[in-house]
């Protein structure tokens, strides 16, 4: 099976022109389009079906840094251990801490400029993750690019928090 880079004929990098693969994901989408297919057989509207959900999962993969930068270390046999392998720097480690706390304190006071300056810190440092990530998938470190990437997990997570804690106060 063709990987997702493949599939819509784009390079197997980590910056993916966006624009390009929306075009490449729309021009799939329409050859394996259910109405080409009224006429076909049972089978044949199987595997249109078929091609039409692993567009749909390439794309959903490719478009999103995250999923990207994952698939890349998988096709690159780094499995990011994201069960088993929770390490992270000390430094890290403790910028969660203060941030929790900052956020724990926003929610408790319902103080909205402090949940939007954390919001701009955590989205800084989610930009700054996804450029090294970058940097490491270009020089070909998945070892190196998977710690970055179970980094913007924790990150993308936070970032859900930040969000249930806005919905929360502004409710």
């Amino acid at each position: 099976m063709q990987n997702h880079f493949a599939l819509f004929q784009l390079p197997q990098r980590f910056a993916v022109d966006l624009t390009a693969l929306e075009k490449a994901y729309h021009g799939v989408q329409n050859q394996a389009h259910p109405d080409k297919f009224a006429h076909a057989t049972g089978a044949e509207k199987r595997v249109a079906m078929q091609w039409a959900t692993r567009a749909n999962e390439a794309y959903q993969t490719l478009k999103n840094p995250l999923k990207r930068a994952t698939y890349l270390c998988e096709l690159n046999g780094v499995d990011l251990e994201t069960e088993s392998n929770t390490a992270m720097p000390a430094a890290f480690l403790m910028q969660q801490m203060e941030w929790r706390e900052e956020l724990d304190d926003a929610r408790a006071g319902k103080n909205i400029d402090a949940l939007e300056q954390l919001d701009r810190a955590l989205r800084s440092a989610r930009k700054d993750t996804v450029a090294h990530i970058e940097t490491l998938l270009d020089a070909d470190d998945f070892a190196g690019a998977a710690q970055s990437v179970r980094q913007l997990m924790f990150l993308e997570k936070f970032g859900e928090e930040i969000g249930n804690a806005f919905a929360l106060i502004e409710g």
